[in-house]
């Protein structure tokens, strides 16, 4: 009985086969000798770096952890929770603090987003990229960033985006009033929020009857900048404050107007006094606003912020556990 001989492309293929298995072979061998004679410190120290670099690649692009530094968010946000950050959406830093890649998302009105304090003093990019990492790596339980007293600085600001492109925006003994693109009437805040079924709770820790006196200690502070003593009768009205929460924008609302009706021509106090009455949001930009309106620093005092600024959207609490949930 003859034997039909194997084609040669077969012949190739088979021994091809066998080369590459009894190599993919002895590089197992040679890969079991090696973890054998591996120090286990150095095989924990390259477990580590891999798991820091998959937790700084999730940190950097999609979430970030945070931890809320103040009650200005109160009832939405307490202090001390913990949250995380989509940092996709509006188009994550390539790296932190330097470059942002575009999105075609943008911020929509309420979002609660996440943006660098424009108060915030840089220690170097070399400092702040080192900070961002450990703060990241430890899922915002370490923060090197701080002040001469111990304390962390605030480097981010978390607040909701209250004030879009085209608005006109009063405050009011601490309540909003928009007169929003295309409109020609002023409406509250509340009365908006109710129209569009918008579900978070603005917090207020000041009374109605406590602007009198907000507004007396105002006019104090407005005499003593000008060197001159206050009327007895104003002193006696400023000295009844006794809350514990103050409007301290309304308060700083009669201040640089009662100054500038002694100094109309002064262009540093009529600029103050301007800022102070309201605000219009230019195109490209946006007004943040804590949901605690009498204990956040935020747009009223700084102004508005650039969208492109604009690092995330919070979506997350994961801690405490009894506070789990998204945010709204």
């Amino acid at each position: 009985m003859s034997v039909k001989p194997v084609h040669p492309f077969f012949k190739r293929l088979q021994l091809l086969t066998e080369y590459l298995l009894t190599r993919r072979k002895a590089h197992q061998r040679m890969k079991k000798e090696k973890q054998r004679s591996k120090n286990p410190l150095v095989d924990w120290i390259e477990a580590f770096v891999w798991a820091a670099g998959v937790v700084l690649l999730i940190n950097q692009y999609l979430f970030q952890a945070y931890q809320i530094p103040s009650g200005s968010m109160i009832d939405t946000l307490l202090e001390k929770d913990r949250i995380f950050v989509n940092k996709l959406l509006y188009g994550p830093e390539l790296l932190p603090g330097l470059g942002k890649l575009p999105s075609p998302v943008k911020p929509k009105r309420e979002d609660v987003i996440i943006f660098e304090s424009p108060d915030y003093f840089s220690n170097g990019p070399l400092f702040d990229i080192t900070q961002r990492i450990i703060y990241m790596l430890t899922l915002s339980l370490v923060d090197i960033d701080r002040d001469k007293a111990g304390n962390p600085r605030v480097h981010f600001l978390i607040k909701r985006a209250a004030g879009m492109e085209g608005d006109l925006i009063e405050s009011r003994r601490g309540e909003l009033y928009f007169r929003f693109a295309g409109e020609d009437r002023w409406k509250s805040e509340r009365e908006y929020l109710v129209e569009r079924n918008y579900v978070h709770n603005l917090s207020r820790l000041v009374k109605e009857d406590n602007y009198p006196v907000l507004e007396a200690m105002g006019k104090v502070e407005a005499y003593f900048d000008l060197g001159l003593s206050p009327p007895p009768d104003l002193m006696e009205k400023a000295g009844s404050y006794n809350f514990q929460y103050g409007d301290y924008f309304a308060k700083a609302v009669v201040r640089y107007a009662f100054i500038r009706g002694a100094h109309p021509h002064d262009n540093r106090y009529r600029s103050l006094a301007i800022r102070q009455r309201g605000w219009y949001v230019p195109e490209g930009r946006i007004l943040p606003l804590g949901d605690n309106r009498d204990n956040s620093h935020d747009g009223r005092f700084f102004g508005t912020v650039k969208v492109s600024k604009i690092l995330g959207w919070g979506a997350f609490k994961y801690w405490p556990l009894s506070r789990i949930g998204g945010i709204r």
